[in-house]
């Protein structure tokens, strides 16, 4: 059997429940899934799973290159689970008897072309749950969501190693998503960062190496009366998990982090304004998101949310100013209440 998802972070985050629910249903079973190079960078080693990297850059002849590292004999079913037009013709080039893929309404650019059977039609799930519903059509059902994403005990010891645990509870902020009008201002972080310090907290920051990152990050340190530990950029893919897992809290926008922090059980202080957090916010516990998501859509579409198409982003210019940091400290406090004594 092949999967194919090649990202984004969160999204093949999604992926491994049901990697986890086919290994359990059919013990043995050979799972083949390609993806991008930064999925498999967080994901490889996962048990039972072969990857097939595929680079996006290399356009058409990685493409019949992946095909030639393929099994000669196919596979008995593709999951096709993304809908980019680029990965509706990756898959032409997956020899398999049953292609799988999405109900009509999540179809787009020709995705109906490359498939010759869908998932259910379900509006109104969270993405992990249609990702999940790829089962079906093989007589399974999802029922239980279970992740262990592989992470080696060496990446563990790195994250170990970045401060001592002196009690402190840690609020950890990832503070960018790679869509730009889903990122929150560095000066509203640093007053929540402030808070939490005020409070008792530890604050560490966390990131990639993108120019974007740094410069938030810096932005943030800059504006906070408190210390903060900042690991932006120090850390791998392979190690984000075991520091994500370090942290009490985390706040981020809708973001890969975000949805790896869920996976490793840290709880979520997710920021929505720009995309709906019933869809794509932490799939196991939304208590401690602020949600503007109604606000936007009255805002910047003129109506509720409530009648938007399922999965309707909503990422226009000043999105984000929708939420304060007394929404944020709000969901703050929520937790530390929650967690007290």
């Amino acid at each position: 059997m092949c999967l194919l998802r090649l990202s984004a972070l969160g999204d093949v985050t999604h992926v491994v429940p049901l990697v986890r629910t086919l290994q359990q249903a059919r013990p043995g079973v050979e799972l083949h899934w390609v993806i991008d190079k930064a999925g498999h960078r967080l994901l490889e080693g996962l048990p039972g799973v072969v990857f097939h990297v595929y680079d996006k850059k290399s356009g058409l002849a990685g493409m019949r290159a992946l095909r030639r590292e393929l099994p000669a004999t196919g596979f008995a079913a593709l999951l096709q689970m993304q809908v980019a037009f680029r990965a509706n013709v990756l898959s032409a080039f997956i020899p398999a008897r049953r292609r799988i893929g999405y109900d009509r309404s999540r179809s787009k650019d020709l995705h109906g072309l490359f498939i010759n059977e869908r998932i259910p039609d379900r509006p109104g799930i969270h993405v992990l749950d249609a990702i999940g519903s790829f089962c079906e059509p093989l007589g399974l059902k999802q029922t239980t969501v279970s992740w262990d994403l592989a992470t080696p005990a060496e990446a563990h010891d790195w994250a170990r190693a970045q401060w001592d645990d002196d009690g402190r509870p840690v609020l950890m902020i990832s503070p960018c998503s790679s869509h730009a009008r889903r990122n929150w201002h560095a000066d509203r972080y640093a007053a929540v960062a402030d808070h939490a310090a005020a409070r008792g907290w530890r604050v560490v920051l966390c990131g990639g190496r993108s120019e974007l990152e740094r410069h938030t990050a810096d932005a943030i340190l800059a504006a906070m009366r408190a210390p903060a530990l900042d690991l932006v950029g120090r850390d791998t893919l392979k190690q984000l998990p075991a520091l994500l897992a370090r942290a009490n809290l985390l706040i981020t926008p809708d973001s890969g982090p975000m949805h790896i922090a869920n996976a490793v059980g840290t709880k979520v202080l997710g920021l929505h304004a720009a995309s709906n957090p019933a869809r794509s916010g932490p799939y196991s516990d939304r208590r401690y998101c602020v949600d503007r998501y109604d606000a936007a859509a009255r805002r910047f579409l003129r109506r509720p949310a409530a009648e938007l198409k399922w999965g309707t982003k909503i990422e226009f210019d000043g999105v984000m100013d929708l939420v304060t940091v007394d929404d944020a400290i709000a969901a703050f406090e929520r937790y530390v209440a929650d967690h007290a004594g």
